[in-house]
């Protein structure tokens, strides 16, 4: 309730400006488009609060699904432009997509309407209530910096350079996508089972095994990224050349995100929420700074490279921040792998078209070590792959 009412009133306020919404965001000046934006913004506000009643609740396959039906039915939309001949403009795109979104949430209300019709007909709880809120008002500023965090490399090639930049940069963003379904599936299953080990008072050596395990797949996400990022270029035109370099650099932000939520939960399980909004503070300020810095050199690969080390800085106040409210935890592996992999994610996109092999044999020199250093991970998958088939 609060926060729905703080978002209808900075929508109010927002509309009441005509169509500046579309013009900051598009740079049309449309009514229609302020109200598809709105609707937009309700809907996944609605929508995200009913998925963690899923995600608690521990009903993957429900979650997973309304994860999966928004995309289908956008292409579904997509498609159905391309076969009636319809226009093919912002206004069509956009519409698209709210539709998408507003379907996903229908499936959301009828997946948890036990709950949130229980919901409506209970008592307030005052006392809770203000329990909630002591944990969550922390969160808000929190949330507002981690917005910023993942925002903020859009919002500078909108206003620092031009739309071209803005289009390969989200191109690239989109490939990197493929690292978000790890992101995804991590955190739908991650959250209540630590909960559920904290309950139980163990699984500190639990979190360190995922966190090993977790930290592979992202060293050898980057790896691979960073060796066969030429495979996609056939499939852009000529101008998004620049894509096969960006999109490993923007693989960092779900990469990175992932691995905090190993290494963040004493913040949860202590309830000190305020450190979590501490990390993303000063995350957003890392980015503000390295956008400002970078995007009017390099444009879309800056504003890859600015967000990829500030998720790394991100990571990194989560881990210690949680250290120093919980437990410690061996970090040294974490650190050392991360920022080499991120150091050479960033030289890649900024650099990597000029140094060409150099590039190669670095990543395969990084692998050759991932495949010693993590000899005892690679084999237990192995095994447990080889007692499934």
């Amino acid at each position: 309730m609060p926060g729905l009412t703080l978002l209808l009133i900075s929508l109010g306020v927002l509309l009441s400006f005509k169509g500046a919404l579309a013009d900051w965001l598009f740079g049309m000046e449309q009514w229609y488009l302020n109200g598809l934006v709105a609707v937009v913004l309700v809907v996944n506000f609605i929508s995200r609060f009913l998925s963690l009643v899923l995600r608690m609740n521990e009903r993957g396959l429900a979650f997973s699904m309304s994860q999966l039906l928004p995309k289908l039915l956008l292409l579904a939309i997509i498609g159905s432009y391309v076969i009636v001949g319809a226009e093919k403009d912002l206004v069509n795109l956009v519409l698209a997509n709210a539709a998408a979104i507003s379907f996903v949430c229908v499936v959301y209300g009828w997946n948890t309407r036990e709950e949130w019709l229980a919901a409506i007909h209970s008592e307030l709880d005052v006392v809770q209530l203000k329990s909630m809120l002591r944990f969550g008002l922390p969160l808000i500023m929190g949330g507002v910096a981690f917005w910023g965090l993942t925002t903020m490399d859009k919002i500078f090639l909108r206003s620092m350079v031009s739309f071209e930049e803005l289009g390969i940069y989200s191109v690239s963003a989109s490939f990197a996508a493929a690292a978000a379904i790890l992101q995804s599936v991590f955190s739908t299953v991650w959250a209540p089972m630590v909960y559920k080990w904290a309950n139980n008072g163990h699984g500190l050596e639990q979190v360190q095994q995922v966190s090993r395990y977790i930290l592979a797949l992202v060293v050898l996400a980057f790896v691979l990224a960073g060796l066969f990022s030429w495979c996609i270029t056939p499939f852009l035109p000529p101008d998004y050349a620049a894509v096969r370099w960006i999109v490993v650099s923007c693989m960092g932000a779900p990469l990175l995100y992932t691995l905090s939520e190993t290494t963040v939960i004493g913040i949860g399980i202590s309830r000190r929420s305020s450190f979590s909004m501490l990390a993303a503070v000063l995350a957003f300020m890392v980015n503000l700074a390295g956008n400002w810095l970078l995007i009017p050199t390099y444009g879309a690969a800056g504003a890859a490279a600015s967000t990829c080390f500030s998720f790394w800085v991100f990571f990194l106040l989560r881990t210690e921040f949680s250290i120093y409210v919980w437990k410690p935890i061996p970090r040294v592996l974490l650190y050392s792998y991360t920022a080499v992999s991120v150091v050479a994610a960033m030289v890649f996109t900024l650099w990597g078209s000029k140094l060409g092999n150099w590039m190669v044999g670095f990543w395969l020199l990084v692998l050759a070590s991932w495949f010693i250093t993590f000899k005892t991970e690679i084999r237990k998958v192995r095994e447990f792959i080889s007692s499934r088939v």
